[in-house]
């Protein structure tokens, strides 16, 4: 037989059960919206990098993103040197909707000699820029992906700031 005060802490325990549910829930929604918008990121699929005979570099980067339209494309690509100044960007001024993944070259870019390796990372017009990025050995052509933890660097010819992520 359930007394009446058992009933009433079954009752309590089933509210706070229900508001816990309601927490884990409105979370791991959040959660899972935060990874799609991520995921919409532009992602950076190959970098091809060739010095031409006025010792000027040619880049053709190869990227990919889930274009919308006007609102919502790949905009930019930038070349960055080991010390974070933009060395080159390239602007992309419409959406690829139907192209992906798609690619496109810069000609003469100026890098110094000094200068062994570069990172190329791209940009969108809702996220800015991409964890996504490649770095390039410009002696072999070597490219391989990374993943950048962006602190900032939402302007073109700024020296942006960021550090390779673990």
């Amino acid at each position: 037989m359930i007394l009446p005060h058992s009933i009433n802490k079954i009752t309590q325990m089933a509210i706070i059960n229900r508001k816990e549910l309601a927490l884990i829930s409105i979370f791991s929604l959040g959660l899972c919206l935060s990874m799609q918008l991520r995921a919409n990121e532009v992602e950076v699929l190959d970098v091809k990098a060739n010095q031409q005979p006025d010792k000027t570099w040619r880049f053709s980067v190869t990227l990919k993103h889930v274009d919308e339209g006007w609102d919502h494309y790949a905009n930019e690509w930038q070349i960055i040197a080991p010390d974070n100044k933009i060395l080159a960007t390239r602007t992309l001024y419409h959406p690829h909707v139907r192209e992906q993944p798609f690619t496109r070259s810069l000609d003469g870019v100026k890098i110094p000699k000094k200068i062994k390796s570069v990172r190329v990372i791209a940009k969108d017009t809702v996220h800015g820029l991409s964890h996504s990025a490649m770095k390039i050995e410009l002696a072999t052509g070597k490219a391989e992906k990374i993943r950048l933890a962006l602190k900032q660097a939402q302007h073109p010819g700024k020296s942006i700031k960021y550090k390779k992520k673990d």
